[in-house]
């Protein structure tokens, strides 16, 4: 059976919404990044880049949340677009424009925010324009379109709402204010009966809350205390 590597975190979420969608059957390993349970040698034999989530398929091992949807989008042949040259051209497209735009900017954007030396300024601005710039490229195109890939419900929407629907997280208590059609799509998502048990999945397993020394050590080595 598939064994799904996973703690509550957006990118973890997407294909823990995939596969309460999907039915297919998995078991999940809690990784519990505050423990270091991201550099176990289970864990990295899976996913040398020591990051959740992963799946190990019976010996194939997956990582990236947007390589696994993908994967398993092929694999089960549900949540793709029509087979066309353009319905594919989009779904490529947008599929990496979340995996290396609208993530890592949001993810670093929260990072300068909360966790950076407040001195940084430049940092902290920078990432809070990069990720208002990529919130407002998807407000764009969903003004156009009912989903990221047309008229279909597709592994797309899954790895925008991964992100997306922390967007108030990410850019400010109103950061849906400037961005509707983004919200329009993350409420219809964040009603399907799927993503609510892929949000409550966190719920089953007990993780490390405390961002304590050894915390910041294990998520952030750069940040390391010099005795280390």
């Amino acid at each position: 059976m598939l064994k799904f590597y996973f703690n509550g975190a957006p990118n973890p979420n997407k294909v823990a919404l995939f596969l309460e969608e999907s039915g297919l059957p998995y078991d999940v390993v809690p990784v519990d990044t505050r423990k270091g349970d991201q550099f176990k040698a289970e864990f990295l034999k899976v996913n040398p880049n020591g990051k959740v989530p992963a799946i190990d398929d019976d010996g194939v091992f997956v990582f990236d949340s947007n390589a696994i949807l993908l994967y398993l989008g092929e694999k089960t042949g549900k949540f793709l677009p029509p087979t066309t040259p353009k319905s594919r051209a989009q779904l490529l497209s947008w599929l990496m424009f979340v995996a290396t735009g609208l993530g890592p900017y949001s993810g670093q954007a929260v990072h300068f925010k909360t966790v950076a030396p407040k001195e940084l300024e430049y940092a902290h601005n920078r990432y809070q324009y990069e990720a208002h710039r990529h919130y407002k490229i998807l407000d764009d195109h969903l003004a156009n379109s009912r989903y990221m890939v047309g008229d279909s419900y597709t592994i797309v929407d899954m790895a925008f709402w991964g992100w997306a629907r922390l967007a108030a997280f990410v850019l400010g208590d109103d950061g849906y204010a400037k961005y509707r059609n983004v919200k329009r799509l993350v409420d219809e998502v964040s009603a399907r009966p799927a993503a609510a048990r892929a949000i409550a999945l966190k719920d089953k397993f007990t993780f490390k809350t405390e961002m304590d020394e050894e915390a910041r050590n294990f998520m952030f080595g750069h940040l390391k205390t010099k005795a280390a």
